[in-house]
């Protein structure tokens, strides 16, 4: 029989994402008994009434983000390529990125690791990597999760994330085109001679999500059209050089 110091030290550790195997050397414990601990019943009372550091929405009253540039930035990549699986034990947030720009990769991490995460995992997949995180809050600060796909069901801002979005304008679009969009070099040909110049384009089949990048841009003062019905497009020479400001070519 353990004393319920040992119990309670155990389960703090693990709170703090130290690893079974170092639990247990450190405790001098067998895995199995920190796991029955960490699943346990007295486990799963002490985690229910834990102050919620971690979650600034479970807070109360709920208290501003510490990062809400980060925060804008990867609701950008999550309304784009991210997907959140609440099906499991644990839920977990993802976002897929193309294996060809490492660097985004990296942004994408840091921006969960800002936002909320302990930890990031990157698992590797053809033409591409998926950039995961688990976490009991994430459906805290992604309300647009659901079933099924996004452009099947409504995409809107909670009240919440209105002020934190109009904030950081900038961030949130990057996100967007980070995931589901490109700048690109277009090229015409008029009266026999080629012109070509530099272009934005953000492809969503979601009408709700090509709304919130054009309100976005509206606030950012860029000038944008729909090319295609899920195709949003900034071509105009200013609009581009101040798009460029906030995001630029993929890397």
């Amino acid at each position: 029989m353990h004393p319920p110091e040992l119990r309670d030290q155990a389960i703090a550790m693990h709170g703090n994402g130290v690893p079974f195997r170092v639990i247990s050397q450190s405790l001098g414990l067998s895995e199995h008994t920190v796991k029955s601990w960490l699943y346990g019943e007295r486990a799963r009372r002490m985690r229910e009434h834990a102050p919620r550091r971690r979650c600034p929405r479970c807070a109360d009253p709920p208290r501003p983000l510490e990062d809400p540039e980060s925060y804008s930035y990867l609701l950008g990549l999550y309304l784009g390529d991210g997907y959140l699986v609440t099906t499991a034990r644990i839920p977990v947030l993802r976002v897929a990125c193309t294996a060809a720009y490492p660097h985004l990769i990296d942004l994408c991490e840091a921006a969960m690791r800002a936002v909320l995460a302990k930890n990031v995992q990157r698992v590797q997949q053809p033409g591409c990597v998926s950039v995961q995180s688990y976490s009991m809050h994430w459906p805290c600060l992604f309300p647009q999760h659901g079933p099924g796909r996004k452009h099947l069901r409504p995409i809107a801002l909670a009240d919440w994330q209105e002020p934190i979005v109009d904030a950081h304008a900038g961030a949130f679009v990057r996100g967007l085109f980070h995931s589901d969009g490109c700048r690109t070099t277009n090229r015409v040909t008029v009266s026999g001679r080629t012109y070509q110049y530099p272009r934005y384009m953000f492809f969503n089949e979601s009408a709700d999500i090509i709304g919130l990048c054009g309100r976005s841009l509206d606030r950012l003062g860029i000038e944008w059209r729909m090319s295609r019905r899920n195709t949003l497009s900034v071509a105009k020479r200013a609009a581009v050089a101040r798009l460029d400001e906030f995001v630029g070519p993929k890397t």
